[in-house]
């Protein structure tokens, strides 16, 4: 039976490669794996890092840190950021400063 890889995302600093966590909903983290580079790419960008990992390796690395939930291709449920705000004028951002 052949091995399912699921493309996990990491952060890379220096010479460590740490697996990057997310939450749910409710609050609870959980890590994400891909079945694709692809499918990674279109949710978090060209630029993030991953790994290729097995579930059952993927499981044994967060367990420690008492995460127990995987999500495999997850969307982005947040809303989309709106632009850049108009700089505020002068006397607004006076108005503004805790006194």
């Amino acid at each position: 039976m052949a091995r399912v890889v699921w493309h996990v995302p990491v952060t890379v600093t220096g010479r460590t490669t740490s697996l990057r966590l997310f939450r749910l909903r409710d609050g609870r983290r959980c890590a994400v794996g891909f079945v694709s580079a692809e499918a990674l790419t279109a949710l978090l960008g060209p630029e993030q890092a991953s790994v290729q990992l097995a579930e059952p390796a993927l499981r044994a690395l967060v367990a420690p840190l008492g995460v127990d939930t995987l999500v495999l291709d997850p969307r982005l449920v947040a809303p989309p950021v709106a632009g850049p705000a108009a700089p505020l004028s002068p006397a607004r951002a006076a108005q503004l400063q805790p006194r």
